[in-house]
């Protein structure tokens, strides 16, 4: 799907002993059955190729596909611990994923907590060194990640099945037993104040999608960075690093999700030895806050010596699950993605005022966000661009979309769909995305109907309902104005 990462930070290299970052977002909102796209083969010819190739899905009788996460096993530790499992034996590999459900919106003093405690969950423990986790699962072939977005915090292993119950014993070792010591916060601060500056401090799209949740969402904790702000990760004491770890990071706060080449009934005989004794946590505090709309719309201006300057427009959206789902993310890849979107055809093509034209619907727990943006060519005036910019975005609220807008734009998400349950990693992502939104795997079958049932007249009323003027919150990014030029006599008061 088009929209969800990009916003909240791209991949966060690192050296092969370290985790690489990823972001990811997912939604599928229930519709009615599928049948009725079997019927049309040319319009689903790629999409149907695209299943028999992918391991572990296969047509199911004419009526259906088979979702690959239908055999999953729910079980619930006694300490409050949900394991999620899916045996399947398609390839010799397995994903283990403990989804921590605590992100930047849960930060109470000191914003960017939940990101530096990322950093710090791979600097040791009790009866492991540090980077010793990351080295055990690299010398065995696997790969090791962890990411943090504004609702979740996500570790992650994938190995070959001989390896699983080594990963289940060091992701127990330190969810128990983490090392929490000064040390390792002073080098771990540096290390996330360093990614700070190079990924949104010096970095003008940084910088403006920073100051656009800042000022759409004031009244929520989606304002602030998930990285935090500066002088909250300059600040954060060991004691506050404790107090967090010791109120989510608790077996009833945890979702784990393991899929791929496994026995069963073993892993989970091992999973009960190794998390059986995590402790539970009496109460997890949760923000009340809730999204007020805004009175008006809202403008900010970033300074920044840029050559292109930025135009950023957003606007306050559902959260997951929202029935108008599927009809925004069909408008927002109609109006601003690719090089075929209306916003590309009429800002860089057809006015040639602009370099790029790019959005997305980006959907979250509490709240959701639709936002595009336009990067002005060199010496265009951004006024201009955001003139041009939000009168083809009235012009397709006023006139509607396509059919044939709306039938690519539907193969394309049904594509990204399928193509993304390929692998025991992605289809283990799925399931706990899934289940820490909304408690249940929502089938393919049902992502797929609510993809297909959306018509032009669906997205023309999403357009109108949430892209409201007075709703929409608008960032400038461009070079600092002049600075006044001095009076000749404040410069000979200077000299008196």
């Amino acid at each position: 799907m088009q929209s969800r990462s990009w916003p909240s930070g791209r991949p966060r290299q690192r050296r092969p002993s370290k985790p690489v970052n990823e972001t990811r977002e997912a939604h599928e909102v229930p519709r009615p059955r599928l049948a009725e796209r079997i019927a049309a083969p040319m319009r689903r010819l790629g999409v149907l190729a695209l299943l028999v190739a992918l391991p572990g899905i296969a047509l199911a009788a004419p009526d259906g596909l088979r979702d690959p996460a239908d055999g999953l096993q729910v079980t619930t530790l006694e300490n409050g611990l949900t394991v999620l499992t899916l045996e399947d034996h398609t390839t010799p590999v397995a994903s283990l994923q403990v989804w921590v459900k605590v992100g930047s919106r849960d930060e109470s003093f000191y914003t960017g907590i939940a990101h530096l405690f990322e950093h710090m969950m791979f600097k040791g423990s009790k009866h492991i060194g540090p980077e010793e986790h990351a080295q055990l699962v690299g010398s065995r072939g696997g790969r090791i990640n962890a990411y943090t977005s504004r609702d979740v915090t996500v570790y992650f292993e994938d190995v070959t099945s001989e390896s699983l119950p080594l990963v289940i014993d060091l992701e127990a070792e330190r969810f128990a037993n983490l090392d929490i010591n000064q040390a390792t916060l002073d080098k771990e601060r540096e290390v996330v104040l360093e990614e700070r500056r190079m990924r949104t401090e010096d970095q003008p799209g940084g910088l403006a999608f920073e100051a656009l949740a800042a000022t759409l969402w004031q009244s929520h904790p989606y304002r602030w960075p998930v990285i935090g702000w500066r002088a909250d990760v300059e600040g954060v004491t060991v004691e506050a690093c404790r107090a967090f770890f010791d109120t989510y990071y608790a077996a009833n706060n945890l979702v784990l999700v393991i899929v791929g080449d496994f026995d069963t009934e073993e892993t989970l005989a091992q999973v009960r030895k190794s998390f059986g004794s995590l402790r539970a946590a009496p109460s997890i505090p949760r923000s009340p806050t809730k999204v007020v709309p805004a009175r008006g719309e809202r403008r900010a201006d970033v300074h920044f010596d840029v050559r292109a300057p930025l135009l950023y427009a957003g606007w306050h959206a559902p959260k997951t699950g929202h029935a108008d789902a599927e009809a925004l993310d069909i408008a927002s890849m109609i109006l601003s993605a690719g090089r075929s979107s209306r916003l590309y055809q009429k800002l860089v093509y057809r006015d040639q005022i602009a370099l790029e034209a790019a959005g997305g619907f980006m959907e979250l727990h509490d709240a959701g966000l639709f936002y595009a943006v336009a990067v002005a060519r060199p010496g265009a005036d951004l006024d201009a661009v955001e003139a041009a910019f939000f009168a083809e975005l009235e012009a397709v609220k006023r006139d509607g979309v396509t059919d044939e807008e709306v039938a690519k734009a539907k193969r394309q998400l049904e594509v990204s769909l399928l193509s993304d349950l390929g692998t025991a990693h992605s289809l283990a992502g799925r399931i706990g995305g899934e289940w820490v939104a909304f408690g249940r795997v929502r089938s393919l079958e049902e992502r797929l109907a609510a993809i297909d049932a959306i018509q032009p007249v669906d997205v023309q009323r999403v357009l109108q309902t949430w892209l409201v003027d007075d709703q929409r919150t608008v960032i400038h990014v461009d070079v600092p104005p002049p600075a006044p030029a001095e009076t000749p006599a404040a410069a000979n008061a200077e000299e008196e």
